[in-house]
């Protein structure tokens, strides 16, 4: 099959729908499918409109909106319209099979009206776009509400990385009920740069995370915004941090809430016990994993959750919000813990009790370890093809026209 890939975003940016949509293409090009990357970029951006990543043919069009007010829908902005063209000369050459949407934003805008002139089959995967964006996009945006509602409408195929995801895209977005489907999303096998990694583990707890050496710590990882719940892990932590005074909070990432969250620790006295070491390269968060006492996910809303496999993959107990997408792969008290964030009771007795009993910290670790190979990117890659043979089934295997 010939299948164009649309993410919100894609590499060198950092992400889990640039991980999914790179493993994805990596895997069905091994089976022998046709695959091509498309992806937004800005007028300033210096990267290449088109590049070879991966073996991988990469493009990256300017796929701006109009404003978000109802009245900017008669006011498309003229870029759009060559974007738009030149989309469609490459489909009408190429001729792919569908268009997928990995993450609906102005990307999936684009990939619906592109799949409308061109009468190619649309896909659309939603990743928790319409709960989890920063700005509450989707609140505010008659545009982009629009695109999704049409989009959905129009797919021949919808996928949600949970049913959290779905269900969400049913009460706000007019997807039928029962129509999508869900496909977890993946991780792959750690990087022979953590496991070989040439730093001992106190080293690189002192140089990159900030704490001293033979300090256990509990781990946490993610954009630092209001809804991963970070503070939350604060509130939670200060309650049992006298019982565990060998236990320090690492919190890794950046964001707008970082400054209040050190504000957080020091009004609570955690200072000098939570370290804050900023973005972490990919393998340096694997070593984090992997050096955990405990690894903790604690946002206020979480439509999926990758960070709690990676935690599996290092083999380290995990506490994870029950607020989500979270609570549909996790079973509770085998291969992790369900905590409601909102409830800092609850949340102490969790991190006492895997901090406090290392029997069952390594067993709950071990359960989780066994786990990963249900989300090893060869079986997430086997689902969406699955999807895809589907929908050509359905369009009776036609790839695109030309459009008129």
């Amino acid at each position: 099959m010939r299948v164009l890939l649309f993410p919100s975003a894609y590499l060198p940016a950092l992400g889990g729908v640039e991980e999914l949509t790179r493993h994805l293409a990596l895997e069905l090009t091994r089976s022998g499918d046709e695959v091509e990357v498309w992806t937004g970029r800005m007028p300033s951006s210096e990267l290449l409109a088109v590049e070879q990543l991966d073996g991988l043919t990469v493009r990256r069009f300017l796929v701006e909106l109009p404003a978000l007010d109802a009245g900017a829908l008669l006011r498309f902005p003229p870029i759009a319209y060559r974007t738009l063209a030149e989309m469609r000369r490459v489909v009408s050459r190429w001729r792919p099979d569908l268009v997928h949407v990995q993450c609906f934003g102005p990307n999936g805008a684009y990939a619906l009206a592109l799949a409308e002139m061109t009468r190619t089959p649309l896909v659309v995967t939603l990743q928790g776009e319409t709960l989890m964006d920063n700005d509450d996009i989707y609140d505010h945006s008659v545009v982009l509400r629009t695109a999704l509602r049409a989009a959905l409408a129009r797919a021949a195929a919808v996928t949600g990385c949970s049913q959290f995801t779905l269900d969400d895209a049913v009460r706000r977005f007019g997807l039928a009920p029962g129509r999508g489907q869900v496909i977890f999303n993946g991780v792959g096998e750690l990087s022979s740069a953590v496991v070989d990694g040439d730093r001992s583990a106190d080293s690189f707890a002192a140089s990159v995370l900030g704490i001293s050496p033979g300090r256990r710590y509990v781990f946490a990882v993610g954009r630092v915004v209001e809804k991963k719940g970070f503070d939350l892990l604060l509130d939670a932590f200060v309650r049992v941090a006298a019982a565990h005074p060998d236990t320090d909070v690492v919190v890794g990432g950046e964001g707008p809430a970082l400054p209040a969250l050190r504000s957080r620790a020091l009004s609570l006295g955690l200072s000098d016990r939570v370290a804050f070491p900023g973005r972490l390269a990919r393998d340096d968060v694997g070593r984090a994993m992997a050096g955990a006492a405990v690894f903790v996910m604690p946002s206020r809303l979480e439509p999926f959750g990758i960070v709690a496999l990676e935690g599996w993959r290092a083999g380290v107990p995990v506490v994870a919000t029950a607020r989500g997408g979270a609570s549909e792969f996790v079973r509770d008290g085998e291969d992790g813990l369900l905590v409601d964030p909102f409830d800092p009771v609850a949340f102490a007795k969790a991190l006492d009790t895997l901090l406090g009993n290392g029997d069952l910290a390594r067993r709950m670790g071990a359960a989780g370890r066994l786990r990963v190979a249900e989300f090893s990117w060869p079986s997430i890659a086997s689902r969406y093809r699955r999807v895809y043979e589907e929908v050509a089934r359905s369009s009776g295997g036609r790839g695109a026209s030309s459009g008129t």
